[in-house]
């Protein structure tokens, strides 16, 4: 019986945990071993045999698997001889050669029981000697025990099997000064090799002294930077450079949720529309972006001018949480006679209550968040721990950390942006030459159109990301994908409520007069509130003034906290007549510099609302085709007039002759450019409402048509320094 290497018996000897021990006893998989010192284990066998020190005292090397694979990547002459090598040394091991038949006898030079292995090793290099190739005892007792230890691989010729170095025979402190200027062209400009060569030799004049280290000649230095900067794009795209460089050194792990509201990224970037703001300059705005990770339903976007601050993230948080209908004032922003666009809607109102109604309101456990300054700041965090959200912030530079929110914008801009007027492409070399004269819609129009294809489009349409355990082979849309997962939770969180929303906006504390309460200029008063005035709100710590919340972004009215009876009061802006439309407190300021610049008292809250009237119709007729603004030219001279009630503008789509309207892809799709058409315009404000303009308006006139006419300034929107926009 043939004597089997490497097993395990009793009495053996083992090293084990950094002892020698020996085997006592060996019962199934249970082996009991006894140390020099007497102590007894029992160890299972696999936990004995997979121990970083074992070691089976006196047995031979164990068996190793040969790296056949490797074969594959060497020349075929090389493969060949160590075959070759491999039948010469199999006949002086066995006595017979590997290719000779079953019952064929050996040659007597290689037999067994007659010759010894050193003869057989001579008898073998005398062979291969008279066959042309020269060979030695030597050599033969050489590759005989290369091939006892590592197989076929310790026949291949060292030189065939050598590794090529990626940066040659180069001077290794040229290389390193070469990976440290690659390293250091992540934040800076793109340059070209040249300059990257200057810098590498000022780097090693500076390290070794002036010429002591020789740099390579031109066309190898040019190789050598190639090789160290692939897959950097040192010498490319600047932006998918500084991409690059913020991966993160682990691997990607998808982001993973089990019930709707476990995790929800936020994040903030501009959207590539352009928009007419309401100081009537075109710009781009930011979208400040909640989406649930378990169900890919878009919680809340707010579109706010480009520069969100920290209230626009706690204003998020309040709609995230706070369903659309439940929000004040919110039915009445839908009628159609308020709304700013009379034009076809993607969906009648009916529907788009409907619609909102069924959109799903998750409650959020966790946000992660990136280091901006929007999210990090003391407004978010105590908003965040007032509804008892948990904040997680991102590695810095690790987008990955938010890749679902980071992909959504991208989505975002394919299945919404694109169709819009205003587009402009997610860069320069993407964008048309006439973004700014297909810019016609004011920021409020293009939160109302987002808003629709939010719930219209996107909540209802498969996602690849989605799929129903029970049909798997099928994407699901975020409203589908949350029904079941509230299934398998079997659980609602309850969202806030009206009075909810409100506490979260924020605060301030005013005296409330017998013309009611003033903020920036700005009065407010209802009948509710005109009962209150002159009185104290019992608030000592505040004087005995009351508690004012109010939407930065929508200054149309305020909300007093009533300090007697409880509950609210609703106080519209008294000069609200005259604009007709929410207006957010930028704009607010913005007009009162305009009037300071033209010589009009900027505290005359009729004159400043004129000013707001004017601005505020501009931005929703837009710059129309025959004159285009760009962000860069803000301080042009707007139009010295009061522009007349415009025809509204209307969605169309483009129409063939032959094949009638285009049906466009499956969403629902915003038009490439709003036309005038003579539709039938919303009803007009009645105009004993409206409130005259002061007598003490300075430099307003009146023309012969009876219109009002108020110059205007040079205004800089992007400038809170009111001597840089005169």
């Amino acid at each position: 019986m043939v004597e089997r290497a490497n097993v395990l018996r009793v009495d053996d000897r083992v090293i084990f945990s950094g002892t020698t021990h020996t085997v006592v006893a060996i019962s199934g998989a249970t082996i009991r071993l006894v140390s020099a010192a007497g102590q007894t284990t029992v160890v299972a066998l696999a936990y004995l045999l997979g121990a970083e020190d074992f070691e089976l005292v006196g047995a031979g090397a164990a068996p190793r698997i040969e790296a056949h694979s490797l074969l594959d990547t060497l020349p075929e002459p090389a493969v060949a001889a160590a075959r070759t090598w491999e039948r010469h040394l199999l006949e002086i091991e066995t006595g017979r050669s590997p290719e000779a038949a079953d019952d064929a006898v050996g040659r007597p030079e290689y037999d067994l029981a007659s010759t010894t292995l050193n003869g057989r090793q001579r008898a073998k290099a005398a062979e291969l000697s008279a066959a042309g190739t020269p060979t030695s005892f030597r050599t033969v007792e050489r590759m005989r025990r290369r091939y006892r230890d590592q197989g076929i691989w310790g026949l291949i010729d060292a030189r065939q099997a050598r590794t090529a170095k990626p940066t040659g025979n180069v001077d290794a402190r040229v290389v390193a000064a070469a990976v440290a200027v690659i390293a250091a062209q992540t934040g800076t400009s793109t340059g070209t090799k040249s300059r990257a060569l200057r810098q590498i030799r000022q780097l090693l004049d500076d390290e070794h002294g002036p010429g002591v280290v020789a740099i390579p000649s031109k066309t190898t230095s040019y190789r050598l930077l190639e090789v160290l900067s692939a897959g950097k794009y040192t010498f490319g795209s600047a932006v998918t450079r500084r991409q690059t460089a913020n991966k993160p050194a682990g691997a990607y792990t998808a982001t993973l949720a089990a019930r709707p509201g476990e995790q929800v990224q936020l994040d903030a970037t501009p959207l590539d529309v352009m928009a007419v703001l309401d100081d009537g300059v075109i710009g781009r705005v930011d979208l400040v972006l909640a989406i649930d990770i378990a169900t890919r339903t878009i919680c809340a976007g707010v579109l706010r001018p480009v520069g969100a601050k920290a209230v626009d993230a706690a204003l998020l948080l309040a709609r995230v949480m706070v369903p659309e209908p439940m929000r004040p004032g919110w039915d009445a922003a839908l009628a159609m006679s308020a709304s700013r666009i009379p034009h076809q809607r993607l969906v009648s109102l009916d529907a788009r209550m409907a619609m909102t109604a069924a959109k799903p309101v998750i409650v959020p456990d966790t946000v992660v968040i990136d280091h901006g300054k929007v999210f990090l700041s003391e407004v978010f965090i105590r908003a965040a721990d007032t509804l008892g959200i948990s904040v997680q912030p991102a590695h810095q530079q690790t987008a990955t950390d938010k890749a679902i929110v980071e992909r959504t914008f991208e989505s975002i801009n394919t299945l919404f942006c694109q169709h819009v007027s205003g587009y402009t492409g997610r860069d320069t070399t993407r964008r048309g030459a006439d973004v700014a004269e297909r810019a016609v819609w004011s920021l409020p129009d293009l939160q109302e159109l987002f808003d629709e294809w939010l719930i219209a489009g996107w909540q209802t349409r498969p996602h690849d990301g989605l799929r129903h355990p029970f049909n798997p082979d099928q994407a699901a849309s975020p409203n589908d994908a949350y029904a079941a997962l509230v299934a398998a939770a079997g659980y609602v969180s309850v969202s806030l409520s009206g009075e909810d929303y409100i506490e979260l906006l924020p605060a301030d504390w005013r005296a409330i007069t017998d013309a009611g309460i003033q903020i920036e200029y700005r009065t407010y008063n209802s009948p509710e509130l005109r009962r209150y005035a002159a009185t104290n709100s019992g608030v000592a710590s505040r004087g005995g003034r009351w508690e004012v919340h109010y939407d930065p972004y929508d200054v149309s009215r305020v909300f007093v906290r009533n300090h007697r009876e409880g509950g609210w009061i609703t106080a519209p802006w008294t000069h609200q007549g005259v604009v007709g439309q929410p207006f957010a407190d930028f704009t607010w300021r913005a007009s009162r510099r305009i009037a300071a610049q033209r010589g009009v008292d900027d505290t005359n809250e009729m004159a400043v609302a004129v000013i707001l009237a004017a601005l505020l119709r501009r931005a929703e007729n837009g710059p129309g085709t025959d004159r285009a603004l760009a962000r860069h030219t803000s301080a042009r001279r707007m139009t010295h007039h009061l522009p007349p009630e415009v025809t509204g503008l209307i969605l169309t789509t483009d129409t063939n002759p032959d094949t009638g309207p285009d049906p466009g892809p499956a969403e629902p799709v915003l038009p490439a450019r709003p036309t005038r058409a003579a539709i039938e315009a919303p009803a007009p404000r009645d105009d004993a409402s409206r409130t005259e303009p002061a007598d003490d308006l300075a430099d307003a006139v009146v023309d012969g048509s009876g219109a009002v006419v108020v110059p205007f300034g040079l205004f800089d929107p992007f400038s809170d320094d009111l001597e840089a926009s005169r």
